[in-house]
């Protein structure tokens, strides 16, 4: 089958989505389900920019309090709840500790008063209550917390989604479910305009090496950070809409001190909030949050980041005497904030906003944050049937499940899927919080072929079927694809180098691949990692 359709520049789409990001894969999903004909495109994978470089938390933002925005929290709050409701299998709730020092920015007031208004901004939330703990009780839960200066600590519930990549995946499944026809590696680079209306794209196939058209009355440019390079020639004088702050992380193994729960302190040195994580039998330590001007298409931490992230981690937990040796990777990403000029990154609105172009029927999304891409989506379909004049169906996203948790009882299909899997417990467990219900489908294939039930990685117990069904069912077309956004393989200690091997021999057997495309792939994923380790 061909990877772009031979027909497609006389499709008639409703409307062309570009970037499948989370917002992207979200309003692909929504315009889907209410019956319009979207065409999504992407011109690298699917989660694979913005996305993937978050702190991989659902959260209603406790410190956009101090900037008062209050909608913005309330929005997050309720959107996180039903991303519990409807992905329970990526979104699940993480316990958060927030100490607090004499003499510091935030005092036990401040954060008293900040959890309260926490809580009443979610009283219909299904997560439990704040509480207050004294310094004895919070050391109880995080032992080698720093004692000095310690008064109280309060701890609070949010939510992380683990692999927020697999988040946009779904979303993006479910579109296809729908109807709308999804295509990546596919680089818009013009917009067809006639009349000072949009009319379509002109996109590159990156993999096939051909340009082809697209039609659609309607375009949404949902690039994140590369939003103002889509809009090439067509904002409005001197326009930029996006000025994006960068973000890092690092990930270690192994934290002497920490706890199940995650940190949330302040940083000694500018007074930013950071957090300490769980994740993944990990711990992410992020962020920093600081203008960025260089190549969007490979943003790295810096050693000056690493440092500051190292240095403020072994303030909060001093037993864990982190050197730049325990570090396993990092990565890094820009937030694709509104364009704010001489303002201090931090302070810059995470809210999103829809904007109109000189032409008409383009529009631009700005901003936005993970936990609200399904309301942020919601708001943009609604404005695409709008501006076609036509009556929109109601929107069905917050009460439909994603495709992974397509389950009459969620907590049912699990333990029967337990009691039945034929792999190994610790293949059975990362099946069901990869793919949820959709672990049934990789067991399908895993039972037709004992090959196929073997690990490609002993670290996250991975297995061979994982990688055809990455390529057979999800939309996978590369082994970075695969590895970095189906299996998840990819973030384990050693970014998936002890997997690429065996999983481009199941592709050579089961997927047809030759002995050069085999060697052009691990190569290919050689490269990619390499942000991660410098």
């Amino acid at each position: 089958m061909e990877r772009i359709p031979t027909d497609i520049s006389n499709t008639p789409f409703d409307a062309i989505v570009v970037g499948a990001g989370i917002n992207g894969c979200g309003v692909a999903r929504d315009a889907a389900m209410r019956g319009l004909r979207v065409l999504l495109l992407e011109k690298g994978d699917i989660g694979g920019g913005t996305t993937a470089w978050s702190t991989r938390l659902i959260h209603g933002g406790l410190r956009y309090l101090e900037h008062g925005e209050l909608g913005l929290v309330r929005e997050s709050l309720r959107e996180r709840e039903t991303l519990l409701r409807i992905a329970p299998h990526l979104v699940r709730p993480l316990p958060l500790l927030v100490p607090v020092y004499a003499r510091r920015r935030r005092g036990p007031l401040a954060v008293r008063a900040g959890m309260l208004a926490y809580d009443i901004l979610s009283l219909d939330k299904s997560l439990p209550r704040h509480r207050i703990l004294s310094a004895a009780e919070a050391l109880k839960r995080a032992p080698g917390l720093e004692t000095a200066g310690l008064k109280i600590a309060a701890l609070y519930f949010d939510a992380q989604v683990k692999f927020a990549e697999r988040l946009a995946l779904e979303n993006a499944l479910a579109a296809r479910e729908h109807g709308a026809t999804l295509l990546t590696h596919a680089r818009v680079t013009r917009l067809l305009v006639e009349d000072e209306s949009v009319r379509g794209v002109e996109f590159d196939d990156l993999l096939g090496g051909a340009t082809h058209t697209a039609r659609a009355p309607f375009v949404l440019n949902v690039a994140g950070p590369w939003v103002d390079e889509v809009l090439d020639g067509w904002t409005r004088a001197g326009e930029k809409l996006t000025g994006g702050t960068k973000g890092s992380h690092v990930v270690v193994r192994a934290l002497p001190g920490a706890s199940s729960v995650a940190l949330y302190s302040e940083a000694v040195k500018d007074g930013r909030p950071f957090f300490i994580i769980p994740w993944d039998e990990k711990f992410l330590i992020g962020t920093t949050d600081e203008r960025y001007e260089g190549d969007l298409d490979r943003v790295c931490a810096d050693e000056r980041e690493i440092e500051y992230l190292l240095r403020e981690a072994n303030r909060v937990l001093p037993s864990a005497q982190l050197t730049r040796g325990d570090v396993l990777y990092t990565y890094s990403g820009v937030r694709p904030l509104p364009f704010v000029a001489e303002r201090e990154a931090s302070a810059v609105t995470r809210r999103h906003f829809i904007r109109a172009s000189r032409v008409r029927r383009l529009y631009t999304i700005v901003g936005g944050k993970l936990t609200t891409y399904r309301s942020l989506a919601e708001e943009a379909v609604d404005m695409i049937f709008k501006t076609l004049g036509k009556t929109s169906p109601p929107c069905a996203t917050a009460r439909t499940s994603l495709p992974g948790a397509a389950a009459a009882d969620f907590a049912s299909f699990v333990e029967s899927f337990k009691t039945k899997s034929r792999l190994s417990p610790e293949s059975t467990e990362r099946l069901l919080k990869v793919y949820g219900t959709r672990a049934t489908k990789v067991m399908q294939i895993a039972s037709d072929e004992a090959e196929l039930r073997n690990f490609i990685s002993e670290e996250t117990a991975s297995i061979g079927a994982e990688v055809v069904f990455a390529f057979r069912e999800e939309l996978a077309e590369t082994l970075v694809d695969c590895l970095m956004r189906r299996t998840m393989t990819g973030l384990n200690s050693r970014l998936g180098l002890d997997a690429i091997e065996r999983a481009a021999r199941v592709a050579r057997k089961f997927l047809d691949w030759d002995e050069a495309r085999a060697a052009r792939e691990i190569e290919s994923y050689m490269r990619y990692v390499e942000r991660f380790r410098l």
